[in-house]
């Protein structure tokens, strides 16, 4: 359109030539040539931005000229948040009116009408409780954000609250949702009004094109239209605001207000829940396999009360490889072990199972501690050369009442005496099971009556922000006072060291007491022993000290006969094979009596089919058959014991 011929009939149109005068005045002019002509200088004669007499940077031969990039100017923000899929409100004032609800806000929760309250049109914000957090957004001016908010299925869509006019329920999602909420606050700009001082033919005199401001912004009644028309906000604050701004006269302020942003995370919150069961359900596994891995029910000696407890670590953490046995050898004599393999899950309480089978099989061979971990070392080799383990193997003689052990970097054994003593059986200590190249020694401490002894794994001791023989000491002080039964102890360890049930590692704890039998209890203990010196009267000797000191024991006829023809036995066999010293011990306690003869040869017997014509090797066959059980070993001084055991008849 041309506005040349229309100039004649605007107000004032002098004043404004002269203004477009001024300002092709004050527009700068191309530099001129040398000779004054108005001919543009040579691209080398172009003045040097950088004062170094370097000439200008050539432009890129595939830069774009600015006027070419497109802009944002005319993007609607109707149309940009409308194709986001996301949740987006747009709210306003203290009370967080509505002022914009995107397509796939109102496909979930239902259309809302403008203006209304969030309290009240949109209920859904109250139950995911992002109000209090839109108050705090439009109070500091800062975003906020609150993860994986739960929308159920069918969700507040089918109950909106009160239905205001032009509201419409959502159909709401058809199974569990989680989406993340984004507040952020925001200001959306008041229309610009002009002084109305200024009369209205200036006003449409100066930048206007027919009636409108050629910026864009209407005038009079067209104000309210526009704002509208472009969505800055609703119709009520349109006309509040456009009412304050043509009463004052003044440009009114920015409204605040808050866009929340509602992210759908389901499907990683989905992924993270299959995560977190397929671990769970792995760790049940795994604590299930080594709980059955574990003695399901302790062997109880006849000298010993024993209890052990297993805590497997929190749930953030996964099962270990601890485990613990107690294992009767015979003759009254009890093996004690525990261990840790090194690692988790599994794998660590498969080996575990390995090791734990391992040693009953090398303890039934009746071997010194430190041999049983020699053994065990080649097998944890052979098992995983890249898994290791501690261990320790005690054995408690209550003929010598004396616990013997070895240990193979394990923490080391507390017993307690009578006195309440605590002391720290840490010597001697070799290398981890698994390493290889190193000889095991055997140590030794009393166990007496009335002493008590803990077996217990790093779970039990170890801090991440202390030294673990910090944890030592504060087991000796624990246990120094720790009284009752063992499995009242084991209790007691685990809650006064801070054990609980989200405790980082797995625990294992064994207690053995050996007590102190008086009154009633004493006389079912009793001992009694005859040094051999060998010669034809020594087997005659060793019948009659049997037979009197079972008699005295008020055993019935029966197993009394059964007792001196085993004492007999053992006895003619020790002096056919064996070297002095010789010695018969015999033994009761309140479940079975124990027969064993001691000399100085180191081979074991074995038992073996004798033929109709051999005049001798009946006696171990005859012993085994009359016998409960039998056995060898080899004793720590040089020599060997042969025992066997009768089961005291009950009642």
């Amino acid at each position: 359109m041309n506005f040349t011929r229309w100039s004649a009939r605007l107000p004032r149109t002098q004043r404004r030539n002269a203004a477009r005068a001024d300002r092709g005045a004050r527009r700068p002019k191309p530099a001129a040539t040398a000779g004054g002509g108005s001919v543009p200088a040579a691209r080398g004669e172009h003045a040097d931005p950088s004062g170094r007499g370097e000439p200008p940077a050539a432009a890129p031969s595939d830069a774009v000229p600015p006027d070419a990039v497109p802009t944002l100017d005319g993007l609607s923000v109707h149309d940009l948040l409308g194709q986001v899929p996301a949740l987006v409100a747009v709210v306003y004032g203290p009370e967080h009116r509505i002022a914009y609800l995107n397509d796939t806000y109102v496909e979930l929760f239902g259309s809302r009408a403008p203006g209304t309250p969030a309290r009240q049109g949109l209920p859904e914000l109250t139950e995911l409780g992002l109000l209090p957090l839109m108050d705090q957004v439009l109070r500091s001016g800062k975003p906020r954000t609150v993860k994986s908010r739960q929308v159920p299925a069918g969700g507040p869509a089918t109950t909106p609250g009160p239905r205001q006019e032009g509201s419409a329920p959502g159909p709401g999602r058809s199974r569990h949702g989680y989406y993340t909420f984004t507040c952020s606050p925001i200001e959306m700009a008041a229309p610009r009004v002009l002084a109305p001082a200024q009369p209205a033919d200036e006003r449409v005199g100066e930048g206007t094109v027919d009636g409108s401001p050629v910026d864009g912004t209407p005038v009079d009644g067209s104000i309210r239209e526009a704002v509208l028309r472009k969505g800055v906000m609703p119709e009520a604050l349109a006309t509040e605001a456009v009412a304050t701004a043509t009463a004052t006269g003044t440009v009114t302020e920015p409204v605040r207000g808050v866009l929340v942003f509602g992210a759908d995370v389901t499907d990683q919150v989905e992924s993270a829940e299959r995560l977190r069961a397929g671990e769970r359900l792995q760790r049940e596994a795994a604590v299930t396999l080594q709980r059955s891995l574990l003695p399901q029910e302790l062997e109880q000696p006849d000298d010993l009360r024993v209890a052990a407890t297993y805590q497997p670590g929190g749930t953030d953490a996964a099962v270990g490889g601890d485990w613990y046995d107690v294992i009767t050898l015979g003759a009254g004599r009890t093996a004690l072990v525990i261990g840790d393999v090194m690692g988790r899950g599994v794998r660590a309480a498969a080996v575990m199972g390995q090791l734990r089978t391992a040693v009953r099989a090398y303890a039934r061979l009746d071997l010194p501690p430190h041999e049983v971990l020699q053994l065990l070392d080649g097998l944890a080799a052979e098992i995983d050369p890249h898994q290791i383990a501690t261990c320790v193997y005690a054995v408690h003689d209550p003929n010598e009442n004396r616990l013997v052990y070895a240990s193979a970097g394990h923490l080391p054994i507390l017993v307690r005496d009578p006195d309440g003593t605590v002391r720290r059986a840490s010597e001697p200590t070799g290398p981890p099971l698994g390493t290889g190249g190193w000889l095991h020694t055997t140590g030794s401490v009393p166990l007496g009556p009335g002493a008590c002894a803990v077996l217990y794994t790093d779970g039990l001791v170890e801090r991440r922000d202390k030294d673990i023989y910090d944890g030592v000491a504060a087991l000796e002080r624990v246990f120094a006072g720790a009284t009752g039964s063992p499995q009242v102890m084991c209790d007691r360890l685990i809650r006064a060291l801070g054990i609980t049930a989200e405790h980082d590692d797995d625990v294992a704890v064994l207690v053995l007491q050996h007590p102190a039998r008086t009154g009633h209890d004493a006389e079912l203990f009793h001992n009694a022993a005859l040094e051999l010196l060998g010669g034809v009267e020594a087997a005659p000797r060793a019948r009659a000290f049997a037979s009197g000191v079972l008699a005295s024991w008020r055993f019935p006829m029966e197993l009394r006969d059964l007792g001196v023809l085993a004492a007999s036995e053992l006895v003619a066999n020790s002096l056919q094979h064996g070297t002095p010293p010789m010695r018969l011990r015999l033994r009761r306690t309140d479940r079975r009596l124990i027969i064993e003869v001691t000399d100085g040869d180191e081979h074991l017997p074995r038992r073996r089919r004798a033929e109709p014509v051999d005049e001798a090797g009946r006696g171990i066959s005859i012993v085994a058959t009359i016998a409960s059980s039998w056995g060898s070993r080899r004793t720590p001084g040089g020599g060997k014991a042969v025992w066997c055991e009768f089961a005291l008849p009950t009642g």
